[in-house]
């Protein structure tokens, strides 16, 4: 359903994206996890045709979305992080808007309102004008007014930010059973949590490379780590810092985990013993008797 082949975004000299290659089949709801700045939302960005790659190609069902934008965007939905939503509209405008840009038949927009606003509980605030709802309920709108169309592939960055913990679970069962129906659900998140229980297969990413892919099991076999995802994720995008022992990646000195200790017993030897940086007199414990001892010599002279 989603093919990615050699995919390279660069803006400028720095590499967002570097050669990333991936196939997506109908019906899988695929996590993409990387820290900030990996190349998450510029990959997603792509593989919507908002954002032209540098190389590569990406399909569709099977085809280009660079050659024929258009056709792919009718079966794509996307949810950004922070969506933009019309203010001066009510929901009922804003689904009504939607309906007519896919060209879906009046009738049948009423109904899906009529199901999704009563699903994501908006139906109280469904003439009141967007600029006057909550960020949460800004994105429960964003979510009905994306499944209006019922798309065949979903592209959703963050898809819990903002939302309440029944807003959550909502999201959490919908994606699922779009996954169950058919609907290929490729999204980012920072709550690893999440998508340890939602993922069928996860992709990691750093620096602009995919450096983990596979289910869970197959991860935590890959990089020798039986624990959660959050330690498969720090293992896989920073792989300088192991447990028990830290190292600074640029040569520094090496923090161990008596390394707290020893920077104490560093700080009282410094505090019993202190030079000056020009080989001039050393400063002990007794340097202010002796200094005081030196002037009093002076004053009887």
């Amino acid at each position: 359903m989603i093919e990615i082949e050699h995919l390279t975004k660069n803006f400028g000299t720095l590499p967002a994206v570097a050669d990333l290659s991936l196939t997506i089949p109908r019906g899988e709801l695929f996590c993409f996890l990387g820290p900030n700045g990996a190349g998450k939302t510029t990959t997603v960005k792509i593989l919507c045709g908002l954002l032209k790659p540098s190389g590569g190609t990406v399909r569709i069902k099977g085809g280009d979305i660079q050659a024929d934008p258009a056709a792919a965007r009718r079966s794509i939905g996307y949810i950004p992080d922070t969506p933009f939503l019309y203010e001066r509209l009510t929901p009922v405008e804003f689904f009504r808007f939607i309906g007519d840009l896919y060209r879906i038949p009046v009738p049948q927009v009423q109904a899906a309102r009529e199901r999704l606003f009563t699903l994501f509980d908006i139906d109280e605030y469904a003439r009141m004008p967007i600029k006057d709802l909550s960020h949460g309920y800004r994105q429960r709108l964003i979510y009905a007014a994306t499944f209006l169309h019922q798309p065949e592939v979903l592209f959703i960055d963050e898809p819990f930010v903002g939302l309440d913990p029944f807003s959550i679970r909502l999201i959490h069962d919908l994606l699922r059973q779009a996954a169950r129906a058919g609907t290929t659900v490729f999204l980012t998140t920072h709550i690893l949590a999440f998508a340890e229980q939602l993922a069928d297969r996860i992709g990691i990413i750093a620096g602009g490379r995919l450096v983990g892919l596979g289910t869970l099991a197959e991860l935590k076999e890959r990089s020798s780590v039986q624990g959660p995802l959050e330690d498969i994720f720090l293992r896989l995008t920073r792989p300088e810092k192991t447990d028990g022992r830290r190292r600074t990646t640029d040569d520094g000195p090496e923090k161990t985990d008596d390394g707290r200790r020893t920077g104490e017993d560093g700080r009282r030897t410094t505090d019993r013993r202190r030079r000056t940086t020009d080989d001039g007199p050393e400063k002990t414990d007794s340097g202010r008797r002796t200094a005081d001892d030196g002037r009093r010599t002076g004053e009887d002279g």
